[in-house]
């Protein structure tokens, strides 16, 4: 904590954000906090990926100090309340359902599906999920899926969008332009573009 202290004053000046009080805010016991939010902070992530390779450590050095102002001001729950229990076999079938679905990305399977397959109560599939990854399978699945796009957008340049589509699960190019857009900000061939 001391060096990164040190070497953020040095990076840069008047820069107000604290970061032993931060660490007191998100660590206050022997245990760091887990935020289920997705809005702003996977805004500051999500733009990483959209970065030429020559202003990439500066660029990274913007969003970490973005990061750390965002938290800074975020504005925790008074009362946070107990995080529900789950049983170690509930959380190891969840995250061999994740596994699961990054060896599967091509094929769509229902929560059903899996709930079946890995013999575990959808309800409780579905809540311990949430509470292990911090958000829905399907917004998880949705989020992985687009950010291999991104990746084999970036370095698969042989390959269509259409083919890329459905190597991630799309049937249809038009709806995984659609969901490509909601997470990463521009459609598939204009982040193909921006990172030549």
């Amino acid at each position: 904590m001391e060096i990164a202290s040190k070497a953020l004053s040095g990076e840069v000046r008047d820069f107000q954000v604290d970061l032993q009080k931060l660490q007191e805010k998100f660590c206050p016991g022997q245990y760091p906090g887990v935020i289920h939010e997705k809005g702003a902070a996977e805004h500051i992530f999500g733009e990483l990926y959209q970065v030429p390779e020559k202003i990439r450590i500066p660029y990274f050095k913007i969003k970490i100090l973005e990061l750390l102002l965002y938290m800074d001001a975020l504005e925790l729950p008074k009362n946070r309340g107990e995080r529900p229990y789950f049983y170690k076999t509930q959380v190891e079938k969840v995250k061999s359902i994740q596994i699961f679905l990054t060896e599967h990305m091509a094929e769509n399977h229902t929560l059903e599906e899996l709930s079946d397959r890995f013999e575990i109560p959808l309800t409780g599939m579905k809540n311990c999920f949430r509470s292990v990854y911090g958000t829905s399978i399907k917004a998880w699945l949705t989020d992985y899926r687009m950010n291999q796009a991104a990746e084999l957008l970036r370095t698969d340049r042989g390959k269509s969008v259409a083919e890329i589509a459905g190597m991630v699960g799309y049937d249809s190019a038009s709806k995984f332009a659609i969901a490509f857009r909601k997470i990463m900000g521009m459609s598939p061939l204009e982040y193909r573009n921006a990172i030549r």
